[in-house]
């Protein structure tokens, strides 16, 4: 939904959640069904993804995760089903319309560990990357920043030397996947555009917010279009994985940054391991929208005329 403030008019981000996501992997201690439990209310958005997965992955491999699914199989660290390859489609969909709409899809399975014919890390097919090649078969220049706490080396893997996509992580440093070094900067036409940001344990928000400075900056340079944000929250104090100990504050301060600087954001959720998941993205959302509200005119006298 649009407000208008004056004479402007701004988009406010909002939630796209299936309750399907909640039949994948269930059980598990980490990616499990509890991750979105918090957002049950919202209503179902469906829009299959199915038709974009040869965007980023082969025939071969969907088929491949196809079968895996439908025979029950273990991959990935995922206790696969039959409805997880509905669940993983639904994610891709859903990434597609955020980025069409600047909203913020509550997905499961995550997809940054996902290689274009390897699943990894919980994550089966890799959704940002799918929405940002279509962006960017459009004509958009597409700049993903990826604040979750472990590097995307999925997603780098797959733009590494594409040019027309660059791919900024932040991250918790020497931890899965053990990637994502200052030395990474892409490859051939995709030469420059790569950089990885990592950061120590405990070093808390102060350091995540000027990496977001710095990867801000990158993308006024890179001239992008849409930023879309790998929102993984797997950074906050409380995460069950990782030490880098972010407060809430953290993700509305990314969220307001962003917004107040490029007008096209999404989002897509990664990691986050955690009981308070949706707090986390509440404030990023709340972050988002508050940036997107134009600021106030002030009176100037140089311009009056008396």
């Amino acid at each position: 939904m649009s407000r208008t403030c004056g004479m402007a008019i701004f988009k406010q981000m909002k939630y796209l959640f299936n309750k399907t996501f909640l039949n994948h992997n269930i059980n598990s201690i980490y990616e499990g069904a509890y991750r979105l439990k918090d957002f049950v209310g919202l209503p179902d958005t469906d829009f299959d993804g199915g038709p974009f997965l040869e965007l980023v992955h082969s025939a071969d491999y969907i088929e491949s995760i196809k079968r895996c699914c439908q025979n029950s199989d273990t991959l990935a660290e995922i206790e696969l089903t039959p409805v997880s390859y509905k669940a993983a489609c639904l994610a891709v969909g859903l990434t597609i319309k955020a980025s069409e709409q600047g909203d913020f899809a509550l997905t499961r399975p995550p997809g940054h560990h996902a290689f274009r014919e390897k699943a990894s890390g919980f994550c089966l097919f890799n959704n940002i990357a799918i929405a940002a090649v279509k962006l960017a078969n459009e004509g958009k220049k597409v700049f993903i920043l990826d604040i979750d706490g472990h590097h995307g080396d999925g997603t780098q893997a797959i733009f590494y030397k594409d040019p027309r996509v660059f791919y900024c992580s932040i991250h918790q440093q020497n931890v899965y996947p053990f990637t994502g070094t200052f030395m990474e900067i892409g490859k051939g036409d995709g030469l420059g555009k790569n950089l990885n940001i990592p950061i120590p344990e405990n070093s808390g928000e102060k350091d995540f917010l000027k990496a977001v400075d710095k990867a801000i900056d990158t993308a006024h340079k890179f001239g992008a279009d849409i930023i879309g944000v790998s929102a993984g929250f797997d950074g906050f104090r409380k995460d069950r994985i990782l030490n880098l100990m972010y407060s809430y504050h953290a993700f509305y301060e990314c969220g307001y940054r962003l917004r107040k600087q490029f007008k096209q954001v999404f989002a897509v959720l990664e990691g986050g391991y955690h009981e308070d998941l949706k707090m986390c993205a509440d404030m990023f959302v709340e972050g988002v929208n508050n940036g997107a509200k134009p600021s106030r005119i002030k009176w100037n006298p140089d311009l009056s005329v008396g």
